[in-house]
């Protein structure tokens, strides 16, 4: 087995990004600028966290729960829908599905973003569905079961 170093894998449009994000979320993403395809392996900070509600135009998105549970909210059909998931568990959200994430804290999933012709930005802002999840309880919810 040869090595591909960070430079060959440009060739293949592949190149790698981290970051910590504001709510304290680590990201750790492998990204296909020929295609806009992407690997995302994202910690939880020490407290759970809300990220920011949005769509995809051309992207569908899987979730996986790697360590930990996270609760998602969507809106479909114009009605709220609200799912705790554990380890093991994933979702898929397809383009046009506006959707959140509640990580908890210390949790890990895998986000693996695909699909054919991604738009150069293809991330849309669900200002609608962030008021609601703002008002959601995740830890409440999770006792609850």
């Amino acid at each position: 087995m040869k090595k591909i170093s960070e430079m060959e894998a440009l060739n293949y449009g592949v190149h790698t990004k981290f970051d910590q994000m504001d709510n304290g979320e680590s990201k750790f993403r492998l990204n296909c600028f020929m295609d806009r395809s992407s690997y995302c392996r994202t910690v939880a900070p020490d407290a759970g966290t809300w990220q920011n509600s949005h769509f995809h135009r051309a992207a569908t998105e899987l979730y996986i729960v790697q360590t930990g549970w996270i609760v998602y909210a969507e809106i479909r059909a114009d009605q709220l829908l609200v799912q705790i998931l554990r380890e093991g568990d994933s979702v898929v959200f397809l383009p046009e599905v506006h959707h959140n994430i509640y990580l908890s804290a210390g949790s890990v999933i895998h986000t693996v973003k695909y699909g054919q012709s991604l738009f150069e930005q293809d991330w849309y802002a669900s200002p609608e569905l962030d008021e609601l999840t703002r008002r959601i309880n995740p830890e409440v919810l999770f006792k609850l079961l």
